[in-house]
């Protein structure tokens, strides 16, 4: 039989026994959150090198994509969306420009602003990419029943709203 990792309870169960009075009650939220994080990851990796594009590429299409048409934003505002630095945008600009995924211009916003928009073969791969990503996901999800999809994504909205560093709007 494989090793098998502990479960939150006998984890909280050895600290109880290791160091007692130690607050253990995080570990029946944190562990298995950290855990289903760390496998959807490794998921969503794999995936999308199956599917040819690697997870900064596809934030930055995508970004553009939900923006709506003509899918062009400045690169303050794709900072901001996509809660990297300006540095990460640019590189990830420029990557994406040299693939033909995306096109840079002067903006009508500012004489220092650079427009980004999407270009035809951007949108593309964007949208072949995103639909099999997402039914992908679908899939992985699909054990747990509607009610329950429900209450644990509220629950992680509330918690993403009162961890330090989050943002409010997930």
């Amino acid at each position: 039989m494989e090793d098998q990792p502990p479960t939150p309870a006998e984890i909280a169960a050895a600290w109880d026994r290791e160091v007692p009075g130690v607050a253990t009650g995080s570990i029946g939220v944190v562990t298995p959150l950290w855990r289903a994080a760390k496998l959807l990851a490794d998921e969503r990796r794999r995936t999308l090198e199956r599917l040819g594009v690697d997870a900064a590429t596809l934030d930055l299409l995508s970004t553009l994509r939900r923006a709506g048409d003509p899918w062009t934003l400045t690169t303050r505002q794709l900072a901001a969306r996509t809660l990297v630095t300006a540095g990460a945008v640019s590189q990830r600009v420029a990557r994406a420009e040299r693939e033909g995924l995306v096109a840079r211009e002067a903006s009508d916003a500012s004489r220092r602003a650079v427009a980004v928009t999407l270009t035809a073969r951007g949108h593309a791969v964007v949208e072949r990419v995103v639909r099999d990503l997402l039914a992908h996901e679908e899939a992985l999800l699909a054990a747990l029943p509607p009610d329950d999809r429900e209450a644990l994504g509220a629950g992680l909205t509330r918690l993403l709203a009162v961890l330090p560093g989050a943002s409010a709007r997930p």
